[in-house]
């Protein structure tokens, strides 16, 4: 019954003169979702509305998860579209409809219809109130409910008129491309994951960088990363992953600083080469997956060490997420039974024993500065041997 789909969106109907950058951007993004599955449809917007309309034969479910995945939807109405043959021929049309669409007659209604185009020789509320009594004797188990109604029977008047009665909820936020770029650290955890998810919600591009230390961390281990990459570029679109493999410098920190100061200087290293990609790609901040207080280095002091060495803004969308909020979102996304997997990453292999949570920063630089020319030179090499993988 369905040839097509009426997408909502949100946020972007208060953009004023720029709504159409918003409209387009989002439009860019419905047809590259669609384009990956085997059906051929028209994308297309008219005066607040976004269309989808199939020009082959299409797989229903794999239509509607593909569009649950486009970041700026927030509704998925799944369409029944005529020409304007007189009320007549409408009414009778939308009894067709629900009698094909819900087999179980005894239902609550409300209709709800609305007029784009004002020549249309009957008002709102006399559409609302004609069609309801058609309902009511076409239908003799149904109900009407103005106020909590089973079924919103939606009518709208345009240069055609569209039919329909379920909005399937979105993932909501902002197109992606609409907001700039940013440098995800992305590791094979929980957290980080769903950080950039959040991100790219907002409408910003991702690209990632990845730690990997071997022989201490495995193929399955970086394996494991790029296919996170690759469920969260299901909603972001294609990431770009540089892997440094960063075994050198992290050795060289465990043999010259304290152990109890690993840690935030490794991690004020991760951060210093993940800011070098990003200046290099455009990127306007970079992205962690960190949450006050969940491990010593994410304290605020601990956190505040690792911000001294970045010159761009440093995001933290979970930053006051408790670890069930996160699970709850990477379930939602499907990325938790892929973090969960025992892939040990670099950091948790070379995590001290009784690690500092309170770094007082002068003190971490001093460390540091025992590191000398020879960190430099480690630091350029991994930079310069990064493996890119682009995930989509």
């Amino acid at each position: 019954m369905f040839k097509a789909f009426l997408l909502k969106y949100a946020e972007i109907g208060v953009k004023g003169k720029n709504r159409y950058i918003f409209e387009d951007a989002l439009i860019k993004r419905i047809e590259m979702a669609l384009e990956k599955i085997d059906a051929d449809f028209t994308v297309t917007k008219e005066s607040g509305r976004i269309y989808a309309t199939a020009n082959s034969e299409f797989d229903y479910d794999e239509v509607i998860d593909a569009l649950k995945k486009v970041f700026g939807i927030v509704g998925i109405c799944p369409l029944v579209q005529i020409d304007d043959n007189g009320f007549d021929d409408l009414a009778e049309k939308i009894i067709d409809y629900l009698d094909k669409t819900y087999p179980n007659k005894n239902f609550t209604f409300k209709v709800n219809a609305r007029r784009a185009r004002k020549n249309y020789p009957m008002s709102s509320p006399e559409i609302n109130m004609e069609l309801g009594g058609i309902i009511l004797d076409a239908f003799k188990d149904a109900k009407v409910d103005v106020h909590n109604p089973e079924i919103m029977v939606n009518v709208e008047i345009r240069e055609k008129i569209n039919i329909y009665t379920k909005v399937i909820k979105g993932a909501g936020g902002m197109p992606t491309g609409t907001a700039g770029k940013a440098m995800l650290l992305l590791s094979g955890g929980i957290d980080s994951p769903v950080a950039g998810y959040m991100i790219a919600k907002r409408g910003v591009v991702l690209e990632a960088t990845y730690f990997h230390a071997p022989p201490y961390t495995s193929e399955r281990a970086k394996q494991k990363v790029v296919d996170l990459a690759k469920l969260v570029a299901k909603y972001s679109g294609p990431i770009k992953l540089n892997i440094v493999n960063f075994t050198d410098p992290q050795l060289y920190i465990y043999e010259t600083c304290p152990h109890e100061e690993l840690t935030i200087i490794m991690r004020r290293y991760m951060m210093r080469i993940a800011e070098h990609f990003a200046n290099e790609s455009g990127c306007l901040g970079l992205i962690t997956g960190e949450s006050i207080g969940q491990v010593a280095s994410q304290t605020m002091q601990s956190l505040n060490a690792t911000n001294d060495v970045c010159t761009l803004p440093v995001y933290r969308p979970v930053i006051a997420f408790d670890k069930q909020d996160i699970i709850d979102i990477s379930c939602q996304i499907d990325t938790y039974e892929t973090s969960i997997l025992p892939y040990e990453d670099c950091c948790t292999i070379f995590v001290a024993k009784h690690p500092v949570t309170k770094p007082n920063l002068n003190v971490i630089r001093n460390s540091e500065s025992k590191l000398g020319e020879k960190m430099d030179e480690l630091v350029k090499t991994a930079i310069e041997t990064v493996e890119v993988v682009w995930c989509e």
